[in-house]
């Protein structure tokens, strides 16, 4: 099945999210499509003091896949109060859902038990009614995740997600951020549906047409 959509929105909670979630996916758009990206995290996490990189490791990170600052968004809501600040969150994403007008919308997996990725998907699914919303996977924070839709990238989609990652060097520790981690979750995601690399999603909701084959006289 081919899919596509002139504008695509992918939202994240915290930086590193949507490059964990969907990164091989968002080089490979870049680079393979006219398509209009917008990528937007709610949360700089600038309230920790160890963390006062990861703005510019992500603009880093989201550079490596082809995306520019230009259609990067951070918003400054606090890191774990999502749930506290719903309503504005909602609010912004009304403003969003008016101002750029996605076609489809990449958010958190409904498998994901951290709070604010929680808040992101419920809150967009309310702001982009009648938009196809798929939700990706981000390891340390989801139980339960299986893909019910896969997309098939390149090797070299890979490889940039894994660059693009190693920008983080606040989290160069971190166990999911391992390259054989990164590479196998796209190995076995791409085996679910026979291809080399897949990145993996659920479905939170699809908006289609159906095209069937036009029958012709005589």
């Amino acid at each position: 099945m081919n899919f596509y959509g002139q504008k695509i929105l992918f939202l994240g909670a915290h930086p590193d999210d949507i490059e964990i979630g969907c990164g091989a996916l968002l080089a490979h758009i870049s680079s393979n499509t006219l398509a209009e990206v917008l990528c937007v995290t709610i949360s700089d996490n600038r309230k920790n003091p160890k963390l006062q990189n990861l703005v510019e490791e992500h603009y880093k990170s989201m550079e490596i896949l082809g995306i520019g600052e230009e259609k990067i968004i951070v918003k400054d809501f606090e890191t774990r109060n999502f749930p506290r600040d719903r309503q504005e969150i909602l609010e912004f994403l009304y403003e969003l859902s008016g101002s750029f007008n996605p076609d489809i919308v990449f958010a958190h997996s409904s498998a994901d038990i951290h709070q604010d990725h929680g808040v992101v998907t419920t809150e967009a699914l309310r702001a982009f009614r009648g938009t196809s919303v798929l939700g990706f996977d981000v390891l340390r924070s989801s139980y339960g995740f299986f893909p019910n839709f896969t997309v098939e990238v390149a090797e070299e989609d890979v490889e940039l997600k894994v660059k693009a990652l190693a920008a983080y060097k606040t989290y160069r520790s971190v166990y999911y951020l391992d390259p054989s981690i990164i590479r196998s979750t796209l190995v076995r995601h791409g085996a679910l549906a026979e291809k080399p690399f897949a990145e993996g999603f659920d479905i939170l909701r699809i908006v289609g047409t159906f095209q069937g084959m036009v029958v012709e006289d005589g």
